[in-house]
C-alpha cells in the first residue's frame, strides 16, 4: 500500500519561498498521479495542482498558476512543490495525494500533512 510523507513547510514572510516535498514509502509511486492540496483554517481543502504519473502532465489552480511547480523523479519516489512569491493567503496545512493513474477521481493515499505559514 502507497504511504506518503510530505515536509518542507514551515513560516516565511510574503514573497518568499518553500519546496515541499512529498515522498513515498512501501510502495513505489510511479504509477500514481500526485496531487497537491490545501487547507486553510475555516475553509474546504482546495486543489493546488496535480502531475500525471509520468510527469508529461501538469495542472495548476489558477492561485498556483505562475508561482507554484510541480515536479516528479519517480526514482527517487518524490513529487516536490515549488512554491515562489507566496502570499499570506497561501497560508494552510498542505497535503500531498495519490491517486492511481491520473489525476482526476478519487484519492485514496494521503501525507499527513504539512504547515505553511506566510505573514510578516
Amino acid at each position: 500500500q502507497l504511504q506518503l510523507v510530505d515536509s518542507g513547510g514551515g513560516s516565511v514572510q510574503p514573497g518568499g519561498s518553500l519546496r515541499l516535498s512529498c515522498v513515498a514509502s512501501a510502495f513505489t509511486l510511479r504509477y500514481y498521479a500526485i496531487g497537491w492540496f490545501r487547507q486553510a483554517p475555516g475553509k474546504e481543502r482546495e486543489g493546488v495542482g496535480c502531475i500525471s504519473s509520468d510527469g508529461s502532465s501538469i495542472k495548476y489552480s489558477s492561485s498556483a498558476k505562475g508561482r507554484f511547480t510541480i515536479s516528479r523523479d519517480n526514482d527517487k519516489d518524490t513529487v516536490t512543490l515549488q512554491m515562489n512569491s507566496l502570499k499570506p493567503e497561501d497560508t494552510a496545512v498542505y497535503h500531498c495525494g495519490g491517486n492511481y493513474g491520473s489525476c482526476t477521481g478519487e484519492y485514496a493515499y494521503w501525507g499527513q500533512g504539512t504547515q505553511v505559514t506566510v505573514s510578516l
